[in-house]
């Protein structure tokens, strides 16, 4: 049996994974859905928009499922935390991507041109909704959560739904909104042809560049606000009690890690060069590659920066969830990785094969 800093770690690892596996796979179909009103001006085209998401977007959310079943079972603490501090925020995504399927499916039940455009609009509004929360809820982790633990390890939450909407968070729910429409344009690129491929190829410059500026202006911003450093000696693989350390904030903190480590700002470089590529490239499938490899190295900058740290805490810096405080036991780590070498090579698989007999082919 693996030890349990090491299992930590690895799980800290996964759970990245998973949610850079959501940011591309269900990214797109959310890209697409916000581009829906701009890229398609007639019901044939927003019919075709629809259609090269259509065999796609439910699938896509079993990395969203999975995701929450990782965290569930692998940081407990923070689950709980988490979905305290963040109901109603969460709350409305999951009314987002229930509205989503009911817009797919209900929009051709009748031939009204107001039905069928009001359920477009959902279509789109379900997106952004999605996108920019999204990224406000990492944003928000930077800013550090309004929430504390009592000497019971009870979560108590101080937080409104407005006060998740700093003008930092909404920010980087921008970057998260211009990053899927990217990655959208690139999709629709590959997937449609004719007024719509060359539509979503004209999105993808200004996409790029939206960015390429809002990544640069968070990454700016990130230097002025307090980061998370542990001051006291922990131990890796103690018990899981976030109470037993002590946590101060430090101006420009969450830059630590690439400090200590240069060679990991390779990460956001790549973001950047990757940007460039899809917004630059008369390739489809390498725009889409490009734009995926864009969502995956975002994401990657963000866990990089905030690593050890899970769920910081504003109110209570010395409850901030960390990788060595937050997790299951290691019995419940190894059994889980278990199930995670032989079940995510399932679901890549599959994966791939939907998209092989279900996808047509690439332009």
């Amino acid at each position: 049996m693996l030890e349990l800093e090491t299992l930590r770690v690895i799980w800290w690892m996964l759970t990245g994974v998973l949610l850079m596996g959501f940011a591309v796979m269900d990214g797109f179909d959310l890209g697409s859905a916000m581009l829906l009103p701009f890229v398609a001006k007639t019901d044939q085209e927003r019919r075709v928009v629809i259609n090269s998401i259509g065999p796609f977007w439910e699938g896509n959310q079993v990395w969203f499922i999975l995701g929450g079943g990782a965290v569930f079972a692998a940081w407990p603490l923070l689950y709980g935390a988490a979905f305290s501090s963040l109901y109603l925020g969460l709350f409305i995504v999951l009314v987002a991507l229930i509205i989503r399927p009911a817009s797919i499916v209900y929009r051709s039940k009748l031939p009204d041109p107001r039905w069928r455009g009001g359920w477009d609009w959902s279509l789109f509004v379900s997106g952004l909704v999605c996108a920019l929360l999204f990224g406000v809820v990492f944003g928000n982790l930077f800013r550090g959560i309004a929430f504390a633990f009592d000497a019971d390890l009870r979560a108590r939450p101080e937080i409104t739904l407005f006060g998740l909407l700093s003008p930092f968070a909404l920010l980087v729910g921008l970057v998260s909104v211009a990053m899927l429409v990217l990655h959208g344009a690139a999709w629709l690129r590959l997937k449609t042809e004719g007024d719509v491929a060359t539509r979503a190829r004209r999105v993808m410059p200004f996409a790029a560049i939206a960015f390429a500026l809002l990544f640069t202006a968070a990454g700016l911003w990130l230097m002025s606000i307090d980061g998370y450093r542990i001051t006291s000696v922990f131990v890796a693989d103690a018990p899981s009690n976030p109470l037993m350390k002590t946590v101060a904030r430090v101006r420009g903190g969450w830059f630590a890690n690439f400090d200590a480590h240069p060679s990991w700002w390779i990460v956001p470089v790549i973001a950047y060069a990757a940007v460039a590529i899809a917004a630059l490239t008369q390739r489809a499938l390498v725009a889409f590659l490009a734009s995926s490899a864009v969502c995956i190295f975002t994401v990657g900058t963000a866990g990089i920066a905030l690593f050890p740290f899970l769920l910081p805490s504003s109110l209570s810096p010395d409850s901030s969830l960390t990788v060595w405080d937050a997790s299951s036991t290691q019995t419940t780590l190894s059994t889980m990785l278990i199930a995670a070498l032989i079940f995510l090579p399932i679901i890549l698989a599959y994966t791939a094969w939907i998209h092989r007999v279900m996808g047509g082919g690439f332009r």
